[in-house]
């Protein structure tokens, strides 16, 4: 089955998100599309896929023009797509999920419940197909999503993302599946912005950039190359740092917990300490209760038990607005829920909670001239791209949010900062910007706390790692450790030969 995109446009009112893209994908090969959030790779795909109608262009399947009108043609066509986020029902079995809009197709449950078996024998999976969803561990429900769309005949798999939730160990078992599947004839497009993972696994690559196919390479090239195509430019992707300087200054937290809205600990009794002159990169898959930790060290969580204290002041208890006076900065991992109000210009944001005191208020009134002059070299020193510091903060891109972000949290005298997903959604040229103004920070002989669920991000950054699972620290290993070990502690194992080097980078 050969597949093509020819000239397809989509726009979203005056936006065009695809120009005219071109694309050819063979049967037996796996195609890497390759490009940073917000490229238009996603939106290719739920063209290809019936989600979204093109303006212009067609798709061709073995030379003949198909029209989707949902996902539903794209599947009887053999197209199936695996989201990054899971089409799964929790509750329900494996089998009445494969089941679950395909009655007729698959012949009822016990004709699911076959092909669940007959598919997971073929390709090694080892799936229970009375087994609850809810159960199984992230990989093995994303083998039912493939499962799922191999038992309605699908040629081509489109993979979105797929290593987004996903352990090193799991992201390897993927790609074998992937070439599993390429070896048996299926055609995939892996959509990613990985560039260690395109050159491990892709047999062509395409590179999409502002909604433009910009170029191919082969898998052979090297991730600067890669990285060169994907923003146009040269840029470095190692960080450069000094080894850390430690000064008196830390943050200790000790076994905090946290509750959530229905009393289940979401953060279990952690304990650990960063010095001053040290970035402690917490890494762990998402949704393992960094988000909570960081949340109740900058006081939007209340503890249920534990304390939080910062160069010997207690933080526990105080509210948000007396933390920040305490000298912490904050990046959310959300930068345009919790980090901005998109309405408010630039330098609205960048004094957003300075509303008290000097230098931006005198005799309980705004001082403009001072907001604005310091707004301006703000928007200088930290390259934000927008028309005038007057400009709507929601029209900027996310590289250029984040960076108002940092701007504001990084413009006050500090005594901490945190920062949670600081390059999350950023291409890779604010990536290195981000990180140059991290350890910056760090070099400043402050503590600094990085929550990131990008390994290649936690690697360069960190002068030591902290492992979360499960709300639970599963140690404190130095910066050096392997990626293997990093990937078994974040499911939730201690490698034994670590132990020993835990409890020292804990001390």
């Amino acid at each position: 089955m050969t597949l093509e995109l020819k000239g397809i446009t989509k726009r979203f009112g005056t936006f065009t998100a695809n120009d005219r893209i071109n694309l050819k994908i063979e049967a037996g090969e796996i195609h890497c599309l390759l490009g940073e959030n917000g490229a238009g790779k996603s939106t290719m795909m739920n063209v290809l896929y019936g989600l979204y109608q093109a303006e212009e262009g067609e798709i061709l399947i073995d030379g003949k023009p198909q029209r989707f009108q949902g996902p539903g043609d794209a599947m009887r066509a053999g197209i199936g797509m695996v989201h990054q986020h899971f089409m799964l029902i929790p509750v329900f079995t494996v089998a009445e999920n494969v089941l679950l809009g395909h009655e007729r197709e698959l012949g009822g449950l016990k004709g699911a419940r076959k092909a669940v078996v007959e598919l997971s024998k073929r390709f090694g999976f080892d799936i229970d197909p009375d087994a609850l969803v809810q159960d199984l561990p992230v990989g093995v429900q994303q083998r039912v999503e493939i499962i799922k769309a191999l038992s309605l005949d699908a040629r081509v798999l489109v993979f979105d993302e797929p290593t987004a939730v996903l352990t090193p160990q799991e992201t390897d078992e993927l790609m074998n599946v992937m070439r599993q599947l390429r070896d048996d004839g299926t055609a995939i497009v892996f959509i990613t912005h990985k560039l260690r993972e395109v050159r491990e696994v892709a047999d062509r690559i395409t590179v999409i950039r502002l909604g433009k196919i910009v170029g191919s390479a082969e898998p052979t090239a090297s991730s600067n190359e890669l990285a060169s195509l994907m923003v146009g430019r040269d840029v470095s992707l190692t960080v450069d740092k000094d080894d850390a300087k430690f000064t008196d200054k830390k943050l200790e937290v000790t076994v905090l917990t946290v509750l959530d809205r229905i009393g289940q600990k979401v953060v279990n009794d952690v304990s650990f300490e960063v010095r001053g002159g040290e970035v402690l990169c917490i890494a762990g898959v998402q949704g393992n209760g960094q988000t909570e930790l960081t949340e109740a060290i900058i006081g939007l969580e209340k503890p249920a038990s534990g304390s939080i204290s910062l160069s010997g002041r207690r933080l526990t208890g105080k509210s948000v607005r007396e933390v920040l006076d305490s000298g912490v900065g904050f990046v959310p991992e959300d930068r345009k829920v919790d980090g901005l109000v998109s309405e408010f210009s630039v330098s609205e944001n960048i004094m957003l909670d300075r509303y008290k005191g000097a230098p931006f208020v005198k005799a309980g009134t705004i001082d403009f001239a001072t907001r604005n002059e310091f707004a301006e070299q703000a928007k200088t020193d930290y390259d934000v791209r927008a028309q005038s510091i007057h400009s709507p903060a929601g029209s900027l891109s996310g590289g250029n949010q984040q960076k108002v972000v940092l701007a504001r949290e990084l413009g006050r005298k500090l005594e901490l900062f945190v920062a949670s997903q600081p390059t999350r959604g950023l291409d890779v040229g604010s990536i290195e910007f981000v990180h140059k103004q991290i350890i910056a920070t760090r070099d400043t002989g402050i503590p600094v706390v990085v929550v990131s669920t990008e390994l290649d991000e936690v690697i360069g950054l960190a002068d030591r790692i902290a492992v979360m699972y499960r709300g639970g620290i599963v140690g404190i290993v130095p910066a050096d450790t392997d990626r293997e070990d990093l990937g078994l502690m974040m499911a939730g194992e201690m490698p034994e030969h670590l132990k020993a080097a835990a409890e020292e980078a804990a001390a």
